[in-house]
């Protein structure tokens, strides 16, 4: 299975908020919550099934709703992808 680095699933974690958000990707630190970079309710399930299509993976509903920041969303990914 090919390695995957955390900064290339932090790299395409902001690129895809700064794409759903509409926001400067270089505004987006990954320590801000999501609310903090303007999403609501429905950017969030659309960030999320984004993240699901592009990294080929399924996002536990019950723990989407824990990832408040884009480190959160970044460190989940990152699990699921090196296993």
């Amino acid at each position: 299975m090919a390695e995957f680095s955390i900064q290339d699933t932090r790299d395409k974690v902001i690129a895809i908020a700064a794409q759903k958000l509409d926001i400067d990707i270089s505004r987006i630190k990954s320590d801000a919550t999501l609310q903090e970079l303007g999403a609501d309710s429905l950017d969030l399930v659309e960030i999320i099934m984004k993240v699901e299509e592009d990294f080929g993976i399924e996002v536990d509903d019950e723990k989407a709703e824990q990832l408040k920041t884009l480190d959160d969303v970044v460190n989940y990914v990152h699990g699921l992808r090196a296993k």
